[in-house]
């Protein structure tokens, strides 16, 4: 299999997983089908239908490929159907979710360098990539993005995608660069386990 298609299928995946964490948002706050299916889209598309309009690469590839479309809409019928059963494996699923975030950091960062840009720029768009679509999930259900709220999520994403970066701007295989989608997985999948917490204010003053 070609790295392409490898790329590809990764993408997938992550789509997938995180279609299904934007669909049980939607059950949870009583929405229809269609509010599931359309949160659960967004979930999965988000983050790379923004890296795409950054980068230029329009139009972008949840519009061009049929099975963009088609794997966050059965992840969003699924948790339709099957939500009781998902919701009490919803541990399991933030493991998931961790996978795709490893997933989305490796595939966006290098479709970034391959459009032109630098490590730098290249590592955000991963990032991007990566935590996007659940901005836009937590923005439209009404709720701080999980990414504001403490968890570390963003900064496994970000630290994650800048060494896909370096080593892939070196001229390292896939394989290697696909190191940095482990560093993010490990600091994600501890960062669950042991409850580890970005730092916030200690003390707020009512204005």
């Amino acid at each position: 299999m070609s790295s392409l298609s490898w790329l590809i299928t990764f993408d997938l995946l992550g789509i997938f997983v995180f279609a299904i964490s934007g669909a049980l948002v939607a059950v949870r706050n009583h929405l229809d089908l269609f509010g599931v299916l359309v949160l659960g889209v967004l979930t999965g598309l988000g983050g790379g239908f923004l890296r795409d309009v950054l980068i230029d690469a329009t139009p972008p590839a949840a519009l061009m490929d049929w099975r963009y479309l088609l794997v966050p809409i059965l992840a969003g019928l699924v948790s339709f159907w099957f939500h009781p059963v998902l919701g009490r494996l919803e541990p399991r699923i933030n493991i998931f979710d961790a996978f795709g975030l490893a997933l989305f950091c490796v595939t966006g960062t290098i479709k970034a360098m391959e459009y032109g840009l630098g490590p730098v720029p290249a590592a955000l768009m991963g990032m991007v990539t990566g935590v996007g679509g659940g901005m836009i999930r937590d923005v439209l259900a009404g709720r701080v993005p999980v990414v504001f709220r403490g968890q570390l999520y963003a900064t496994p994403a970000l630290a994650g995608a800048a060494v896909v970066a370096l080593l892939h701007h070196t001229g390292q295989p896939l394989a290697l660069a696909a190191l940095g989608g482990l560093l993010c997985l490990v600091w994600r999948l501890l960062a669950l386990w042991r409850d580890w917490q970005a730092p916030k204010p200690r003390h707020i003053t009512q204005a």
